[in-house]
Order: structure tokens, then C-alpha cells, then sequence
């Protein structure tokens, strides 16, 4: 699904929620550990938007099927857990440069949606994910990488502080979220889960900390574009 042409007017621009940035959840699957190495085989991005009672939620979902390129090595232990057959004549799979340059359209039409400066990768060990968007974008030749270069928010971290659990699973259900063990290791589910946990930490937060007045500010008249 694209994005749309403006926010829903329930929704408040993520602008200075997190100093300019807009959070994107990424999960990628992939034939091995090695990002210099190994293909690339599925990558998912799951936006986010802020509603009127400045709680974060889960919006829209791109999910793409890779290619691997030429020369990538695969791990057969990493396929079998992930399940993914690269080469199976129904997979419906884009070329990685086609792949990358619409998941790239998507995130950046959102950051200029929300009025936001560049995007950052929010992930389950978000150092892995990042690591093989950059390697991608860059064996691409891609210049317009919206993601910023080595910042980014990992669920990890927020979930043992906030529930004391660190593998993805054990922590949505702290969370209070379903899990389904036979979905995942799909990109998809995997990014929406931890995009749920991303909201379900940010907010209980908000709700019971409270966040600086900075950001829940809206954006001045002048920020807006045309229209809006």
C-alpha cells in the first residue's frame, strides 16, 4: 500500500516528536549474517503515525520480496529458518535496485508527509537491519538514502528496560501483544510486532513519564506546505 497524499486529519504530523526524525520500522530477512556478504532476500518497512491524543500507531505496510544479486552467498541455516526459498519461480521477487528505490519512495514521501527531516530504522537488533539497507542502497548506487547513516531506535534495548525481555517474542507478549510462531520470521510480521512494541513502549511512556512539551509541539503555520 502507498502512502497517502496527506495525513488523515486525525493524525498530527510526526515533525517534533523525535527531534525531526521519523521513526520507520524496518525488518529484513536474509541469507546469512554477513551484510558485505550475504543476499538480501526480503525487506518490510512498517509507518507509523501520531493520532490526536499524541499515542503512536501502527499505519501502513510495504513488503518486498528480493532478489538475491549476483555473487551473494547464502547460509543454509539462515534459509531454513527464515523458510524463504530464494528462487522459487512464484516468489514474485524484484530486482534488489527496484526493490530498494520503492521502499526508499515510500520512506521518503512519509518523511515529507510528517514533516520531518530524514528518516531513522527503528528494528529488533536494529544495528543487522540497517547494516543491510546501507549495503543494499550502496551496491545500488543509490544517493538518496532517506535513513540516517548509524542512528537508529532498537527495540531490544527498549523492551528489556521496559519489560524486562529481549527476544521478540518474549517481549511482545509482555507487552500484551499476540504472537503467532508460525508467522514469523516473515519480514512483514516481524516489523509490524516490533513496530506494535515501538508504539506500545513510546507510549506507555507518554502516558505514565511524560515526554518534554518540545515534542508534542505541532509544526508553525509556515512549516506546513501548501494546501494543508
Amino acid at each position: 500500500m502507498a502512502a497517502p497524499a496527506q495525513l488523515d486529519p486525525s493524525h498530527r504530523p510526526m515533525a517534533h516528536r523525535f527531534r525531526g526524525f521519523l521513526p520507520v520500522v524496518v525488518d529484513v530477512e536474509t541469507g546469512g549474517f554477513d551484510c558485505d556478504r550475504h543476499a538480501l532476500l526480503q525487506v518490510a518497512a512498517v509507518f507509523l503515525r501520531r493520532n490526536e491524543q499524541d499515542r503512536l500507531e501502527r499505519a501502513h505496510t510495504v513488503s518486498l520480496h528480493v532478489r538475491p544479486y549476483e555473487g551473494s552467498e547464502m547460509d543454509p541455516k539462515s534459509l531454513e529458518v527464515n523458510g524463504i526459498d530464494p528462487y522459487h519461480p512464484l516468489r514474485a521477487a524484484w530486482p534488489e535496485d527496484q526493490a530498494m528505490g520503492r521502499l526508499f519512495s515510500e520512506v521518503r514521501r512519509e518523511v515529507k508527509l510528517n514533516l520531518c527531516k530524514r528518516a531513522i530504522l527503528v528494528g529488533h537488533n536494529a544495528h543487522f537491519d540497517l547494516g543491510f539497507v546501507h549495503k543494499a542502497a550502496e551496491r545500488c548506487g543509490i544517493k538518496r538514502n532517506p535513513f540516517h547513516p548509524f542512528s537508529s531506535l532498537d527495540t531490544v534495548s527498549l523492551a528489556a528496560l521496559a519489560y524486562g525481555q529481549t527476544v521478540l517474542a518474549r517481549a511482545a507478549r509482555a507487552a500484551g501483544l499476540e504472537w503467532d510462531n508460525d508467522s514469523a520470521h516473515s519480514a512483514a510480521f516481524d516489523a509490524e510486532k516490533t513496530a506494535d512494541l515501538f508504539c506500545a513502549v513510546a507510549n506507555h511512556w507518554q502516558d505514565h513519564i511524560g515526554v518534554p512539551q518540545a515534542a508534542l509541539q505541532l509544526p508553525d503555520p509556515e512549516e506546513l506546505p501548501p494546501g494543508s
